[in-house]
């Protein structure tokens, strides 16, 4: 019933709208005044003057037609750079860039097919439930849409998340905990030709640090990365100062503190070796989320799938997304495949048949509800 032209026409509309992060009112607009086209009460939150936005999350309701539970499907609506000025084409039912950009899949993918569901089930006035969309803001960089949703608007104790990449029916049930580690670095600036020795080189401090830390793969649940550093002046100057940034994730919080714990000695015992002042922050960003096998949310998703004649697979994820905040607060939430590939990059793409599959999915779930 999923109308392939339909789908794919939207979704090239929806991707050539600029919509980086910060920067997602327009397209909020356009995809708030399409789910109020097909007939679902739509508010914008105040989110975006907390985070910096230049608009808020958008959220949806649509009432049921049967008398069960409400379900929530949500994605986000912005997008990576470099993600604007998108050019989609199409070669061989696979949806590309131009080369120049991302795609967007990320997440407009999971909006297109939340749409297209929605519209399949007035068409055919398929019996539903009520259903609840959350279409977020900044979710890249920080998850800062869904930490500031205005929760009281959701009545959903159940929740889909459109936003991971894989085989539709894939379904991640495991997040991780992230912290976020940033240390500053203060040496002594000295000339680096005529008196070397009376600098302190917070660049070597660093590398003195970070040379003595457990990074990357820690085990099968804890990663840890040095992302930047920034900072020096010129080649003859001793460097004076750097900012180091890094984070530490795990799916036990156990381990993430020991870790982040681990990263934060390492700076602070270089620093004492070599007399430099060093200053660690550190910020859990979010938390981690795991939902039981058995769990309703997860017997939806499989029985959708297995409507579909689709094979599911649990999955734990190394990265992290709303689904992580809306655990937090309450809705028990999984994250489910939709076939994104290579995002965050200019190879990302899409295929055609994903993308049909993925709004045959959400239509499932919502006809599954009992």
């Amino acid at each position: 019933m999923i109308n392939k032209e339909r789908i794919t026409n939207e979704f090239l509309k929806y991707v050539q709208i600029d919509s980086p992060t910060q920067k997602e009112g327009k397209f909020a607009k356009f995809i708030s005044e399409e789910l109020t086209k097909l007939g679902l009460e739509v508010y914008i939150d105040g989110a975006g003057e907390k985070v910096g936005s230049d608009t808020g999350n958008v959220i949806a309701k649509l009432k049921g037609t049967k008398n069960v539970q409400p379900i929530l499907f949500s994605c986000h609506m912005d997008t990576v750079s470099p993600g604007e000025g998108i050019k989609p084409i199409i070669k061989d039912n696979v949806i590309y860039s131009d080369g120049t950009t991302i795609l967007g899949g990320d997440d407009k993918a999971g909006i297109a097919a939340i749409l297209e569901a929605i519209k399949v089930i007035k068409e055919n006035n398929i019996e539903h439930g009520p259903i609840e969309i959350v279409f977020s803001i900044y979710e890249e960089g920080g998850l800062f849409g869904a930490k500031n949703l205005e929760y009281d608007k959701i009545a959903s104790k159940l929740a889909f998340v459109l936003d991971s990449g894989g085989d539709i029916g894939e379904i991640v049930i495991k997040g991780p905990a992230q912290d976020k580690i940033d240390a500053k670095i203060i040496g002594k600036p000295a000339h680096a030709g005529v008196a070397p020795e009376e600098g302190i080189s917070a660049i070597q401090v660093a590398a003195s640090a970070i040379s003595k830390m457990n990074l990357l793969r820690i085990d099968e649940e804890t990663t840890a990365n040095i992302g930047m550093i920034n900072g020096g002046k010129a080649t003859n100057i001793v460097c004076p100062e750097i900012i180091v940034n890094a984070e530490a994730r795990s799916l036990n919080s156990k381990k993430l503190d020991k870790q982040t714990a681990h990263m934060v000695q390492c700076f602070e015992e270089a620093a004492r070796e070599y007399g430099a002042k060093v200053e660690v922050t550190t910020e859990r960003m979010y938390g981690p989320f795991i939902v039981a096998e058995d769990d309703e949310v997860v017997k939806l998703a499989k029985k959708a799938c297995s409507n579909m004649g689709v094979t599911t697979s649990l999955k734990a994820t190394g990265g992290g997304s709303d689904t992580n905040i809306l655990n937090g607060n309450g809705i028990k939430a999984v994250n489910l495949a939709i076939g994104e590939r290579k995002p965050h990059t200019l190879e990302e793409h899409l295929r055609i048949e994903d993308l049909v599959k993925s709004a045959n999915l959400v239509m499932e779930i919502i006809k599954a509800v009992e």
